[in-house]
This record gives structure tokens, sequence and C-alpha cells, in this order.
């Protein structure tokens, strides 16, 4: 089952099921946080009602994709990001540290950053990065929580959290890593090096269809590919991941909740899953940073394709640097 967000010619935005190449809106102005919310087997229930629905009253099969533009699949609530592919770890080290290291810290816990929630891009939609000399991607398979009743996703154990997955869908963190490394020598980050931008889709696929992908340990041995401009640039399993899933959300529900809506990034893919990677195995700039008009085209097995263009650079206004000396002011 898949879940989409779209605009129609007329401005008009749907948020149903995408049946076949067609699509479907929920019925009674149900929207996708709604559906969320309500949880999997719920939404499993509305869709055979909404099909029965349509077919007995209408016989309209829906609108067809290609008479759509495909948003975001929906807004997220939080975004999280996490770090969980050692290979692409090792590779971006080099880069940074000038050889391959991955720190103990890693092995212990999953650890995540928050992005911004509030600059999510939809299927072809062009990032508008700001003004860089490094613009990267990052692929991604992210998870989209769903609501579970009598729980309010607290201190979950891996195996409770396996109930929250609601679906996956495709997620391509846009960086800049000259701002990022800036970010990273203070200690905190990444702030402005990430938050530009982060593109999600086209749709969500429920969580069901992926079990035929899981393997003996729980992890989706599912394909990620990414291309720039038609070029191959790095593919990957995501069953390469240092933890599966449900541990992810697990880990993010320590101390917290995980709430419907929330989206958990798994992390950069390795093998070639970010430019930054490369570079850091490579030891120069091959292949080039992106630059505006070039086109980034993410397939993982079992969703299909994220696709977007870079946009023209925003340059920003200058803000004044830190008043110097200010650690001695105000002690008298």
């Amino acid at each position: 089952m898949r879940i989409a967000r779209w605009r129609t010619p007329g401005s008009e935005r749907g948020e149903g099921f995408v049946v076949d190449d067609r699509v479907v809106p929920f019925p009674e102005g149900l929207t996708v946080a709604d559906v969320l919310a309500n949880g999997l087997d719920a939404a499993h229930e509305l869709f055979r009602r909404t099909l029965s629905e349509r077919s007995e009253t209408t016989g309209d099969p829906g609108t067809p994709l290609g008479d759509v533009t495909l948003l975001a699949p929906l807004v997220p609530a939080s975004v999280r990001d996490f770090v969980a592919f050692e290979e692409h770890v090792e590779g971006v080290s080099a880069g940074v540290e000038g050889r391959s290291h991955v720190a103990d810290e890693w092995y212990e816990y999953p650890t995540f950053y928050f992005t911004n929630p509030h600059t999510i891009l939809g299927p072809g939609e062009p990032v508008q990065p700001p003004v860089t000399a490094r613009l990267d991607f990052e692929l991604e398979l992210a998870a989209v929580v769903g609501g579970v009743a009598g729980s309010d996703g607290r201190n979950l154990s891996a195996e409770d959290a396996a109930s929250h997955i609601f679906g996956y869908t495709i997620m391509n963190d846009w960086s800049a890593r000259d701002l990022q490394g800036r970010e990273m020598k203070v200690r905190l980050g990444p702030a402005k090096g990430k938050d530009f931008g982060t593109s999600l889709g086209p749709w969500i696929v429920t969580a069901d269809e992926f079990e035929p992908f899981l393997d003996d340990d729980g992890f989706l041995a599912v394909r990620a590919e990414v291309r720039v401009n038609g070029e191959p640039i790095g593919e990957d399993l995501v069953s390469n991941m240092g933890w599966a899933f449900p541990v992810l959300v697990a880990y993010a529900s320590r101390n917290a909740r995980v709430v419907p809506g929330d989206v958990l990034g798994s992390g950069t893919v390795g093998n070639g899953g970010c430019l930054a990677e490369l570079w850091g195995r490579n030891g120069d700039l091959t292949p080039p940073p992106l630059r505006p008009g070039d086109e980034v085209a993410m397939r993982i097995e079992g969703i299909g394709e994220l696709t977007a263009r870079v946009g023209e650079y925003v340059p920003a206004p200058d803000l004044p640097s830190a008043r110097t000396p200010s650690r001695a002011r105000g002690r008298h």
C-alpha cells in the first residue's frame, strides 16, 4: 500500500492512496497525518473501504499519476537522521581526519541529529542551496512512525518499536559540506550545512510490503542506488546498516517520545551513498561537488525513485562575527 500527497493542475491539493498508476483521495477529508495517527491496521481497513465504495458508487478509478504533481508524502512532526552505516563513516572520516576511522562510541548506540522539518521538499522539487563549494546529497531510507493503540511512544523496546513503523520512504539529506565542516569544529551541529533542504518521497510504502525483504537478522535487504545526471555514483544494500530500524526507533524513544509523523533516516548508505565518502577515499573532489542544474536520482527497491534538480545558490545577508574579546566582559 502506497500513500501520497499531490497537487492538481488547478492547484488543488490531494492526499490519499496510490493504486497502480493512479491516485485515489482519502474519504471524508482525511489527511496523511490522520492516517498515520490511526495506525497501520486502520489504514489497511480504510484502503479496502475506499476502493470498495468508489467502485460501487462512482466507478471512478482515480486520477492518473501523470496528471498530478507529487508533494512530499507527509509533513513530518520531526526528523531524526541517524548515521547507521559503518562504511559511510569510514569514508567520510578519511576526508576529515586524513585516515579512515570509526570512533569506538559509534558501535555503542545509533547516533542521530535533528534536522529541519520546515524545509522538506517533495519529488522533483528543486533544492535551493546556500552558497557552497561542496554541495552533496545523501542517499537514505527513512522510516515513518505511525500510531499504536495503548502506546505513547516512550522508552520502547526494539520489539515494541517495530509496531510503530508505519512505512518507509526515500530520503535525500542535502548537505553543504564546507558549511558543515566549519560548524562541526565548534563541537556542535550539523546546522546550516544541512537544514536548507531534505527531500522525501515519492510516497510512503507501508511496512508490511517490506516483510519479504527482511533477512534472518531483521534487516531490510533492499538495494539503494543513486545517479547524478544519469551517471551511477553509488549503490548499497540497506541491510548493511549497523542496526535494524526497530532499534533506531527504540533508541529515539529513550527518555523521549516517537509520535505519528516522525521521520527517522537511516543515515547515508555506504559504497558511494554520498560524494563526501568518495572524496575521502579518493583524496580529492572526485566526483565533483553538485552544481546548479545537476539532477540527482535515487532509487530504493520496493519504493521507486526520488529525483530532484539543484537550483541556483541563494546568498544570505552577512552577519557580524563574535565581538572580541568576549570572554572577559561582565566579570566586574
